[in-house]
C-alpha cells in the first residue's frame, strides 16, 4: 500500500503578498497536521536562474517577470518562516506552473512509495490546477484540501474546487483531512 505525502506548493512570500492575511494559518494547520501524523511534506517552490534565462519571453506568465523574481537573491522567493521546512522535509524546486516542471518530484516520490498527494498551496487557479491535472495523469491518488489552497480571485477558487478538482479527485478541508489520519 503506498503513502501519502502533502505537498506544501508556493508558500513564498511573492505568492502571499496577493492574498488577504487569514489564508497562511490554514497552510500552517495543514502542515501542523501532516507532522503531527507522520505523512511526509514536500515542499515545493517557484526558482528561476538568475536573470530568467530559463524562461521564454512568450510564456505569459513568466515572460512578463521582472528578471530578479523567484530567484536565488529574491528574498519574497524564500518559503514563508511560519511553513519553513524541518530536518527531513524534501524540498522542490520547480521552474513553471506544475509541481512536476523542471524537477525530480516524480523520483523522490516513487522512491518514498508515494501513491497519495494532498494538496495545499496558492494559486488555486495555477499550481494546485496544474499539479492536480498532472498527478492524476500520472495515476496518483490526489486529495486538494479546499482551505489550504487560495487565489487571488476567491470565484475562480470556488469554481475550481467545487466544479473542475472534484471531479479529478477528492476535495475536504484541513479538518477532514485529519479525522481521516485519525481514523487509520
Amino acid at each position: 500500500m503506498s503513502r501519502t505525502a502533502l505537498l506544501l506548493m508556493d508558500l513564498q512570500g511573492n505568492h502571499l503578498a496577493h492574498l488577504p492575511d487569514d489564508y497562511l494559518p490554514h497552510a500552517v494547520h495543514a502542515l501542523e497536521t501532516a507532522r503531527a501524523a507522520g505523512v511526509p511534506v514536500i515542499h515545493v517552490a517557484l526558482r528561476l536562474r538568475q536573470g530568467h534565462t530559463d524562461t521564454h519571453p512568450r510564456n505569459k506568465i513568466f515572460g512578463a517577470l521582472p528578471p530578479h523574481l523567484f530567484t536565488d537573491g529574491d528574498p519574497g522567493a524564500a518559503i514563508h518562516p511560519d511553513v519553513a521546512p524541518a530536518d527531513g522535509e524534501f524540498v522542490v524546486h520547480k521552474n513553471r506552473i506544475s509541481a512536476f516542471a523542471g524537477n525530480n518530484l516524480q523520483q523522490i516520490l516513487a522512491a518514498q512509495d508515494i501513491g497519495h498527494l494532498v494538496l495545499a498551496g496558492i494559486s488555486t487557479g495555477g499550481i494546485v490546477l496544474s499539479t492536480a491535472l498532472q498527478a492524476v495523469d500520472l495515476d496518483y491518488r490526489v486529495t486538494v484540501l479546499s482551505d489550504a489552497c487560495a487565489d487571488p480571485s476567491p470565484a475562480l477558487h470556488d469554481t475550481l474546487i467545487n466544479e473542475i478538482l472534484t471531479r479529478r479527485g477528492e476535495v475536504s478541508t484541513v479538518d477532514e483531512w485529519g479525522h481521516t489520519l485519525n481514523a487509520a
